[in-house]
């Protein structure tokens, strides 16, 4: 009789470090990390875009599909996107422009509409209301963002990017503007011939000039006039800081006004 060996089977575990998902975790945590990565950095991207151009892409997409044929490619130099800002103006607030006559609440609309879109940042110091005379547009300063140097008739950065954009929306309409320059109750000089009087007019005259400069035909002037501190936007305060502004006025003789073809 032979003898029989028994055979020992030994069963051998493999251990899996990951337990039972392995290490595809990591895989999906690498992804997630990617993600946001990307996400950071687009919107660090459009903080670094200027807002008129952050409005150009806005509209591509507003528009945009997948479904249409001919649509507009965001290449095309025809696109908005690429065009100058008083095109862009045309462009995206056309629906307010594009009828036979302008009434004061379509450029009401047409203005608010492109200060929240282009001067996001400052749109706090642009009022803008319908009077007698037409739509009436109020640059105002606040404690650290003025519209000119302090006592003097210099405009600041603020002030000509309000004015740019405010001229690219009234230039494509023919309407008769008045210009008004205020002042606080603050006297800034210490010469006895230059008041707040002056004051008030060079700061309408270089509003003006920096219009004419941005595209409005200076036959379209046909006022200019400073009030010194005599008409107070915060009348219980003289000396507040919104007291120091420059108007502009579209006139509109009739209850319409035909646009600029």
């Amino acid at each position: 009789m032979k003898d029989s060996k028994q055979v020992i089977i030994k069963k051998v575990k493999k251990k899996c470090e990951g337990g039972h998902h392995g290490g595809s975790w990591k895989v999906a945590y690498a992804d997630f990390v990617t993600a946001m990565m990307a996400f950071f950095l687009l919107l660090w991207l459009i903080t670094m875009v200027s807002p008129e151009k952050r409005a150009r892409v806005a509209e591509y997409f507003r528009y945009f599909s997948l479904f249409k044929k001919g649509g507009v490619s965001i290449m095309e130099k025809s696109s908005a996107i690429f065009n100058e800002s008083g095109e862009t103006t045309k462009k995206v607030f056309a629906p307010y422009y594009e009828q036979n006559y302008l009434t004061p609440a379509a450029l009401k609309e047409a203005i608010k509409q492109a200060v929240e879109t282009l001067l996001s940042d400052v749109k706090d110091q642009i009022m803008i209301m319908i009077v007698n005379e037409g739509v009436k547009i109020e640059m105002v300063d606040k404690n650290g963002s003025t519209m000119f140097q302090i006592g003097s008739a210099e405009l600041t950065k603020t002030a000509k990017n309000i004015l740019k954009v405010l001229a690219d929306n009234i230039k494509i309409i023919s309407n008769p503007l008045y210009i008004e320059g205020h002042t606080d109750a603050y006297s800034y000089s210490t010469n006895s011939h230059y008041s707040n009087w002056e004051l008030s007019t060079d700061r309408a005259n270089a509003a003006r000039r920096y219009l004419e400069s941005v595209g409005i035909n200076p036959e379209r002037i046909v006022k200019v006039v400073g009030y010194a501190d005599k008409e107070p936007l915060i009348k219980e305060n003289p000396r507040d800081p919104r007291n120091r502004r420059i108007s502009i006025i579209v006139l509109f003789k009739d209850k319409k006004h035909t646009t600029n073809r």
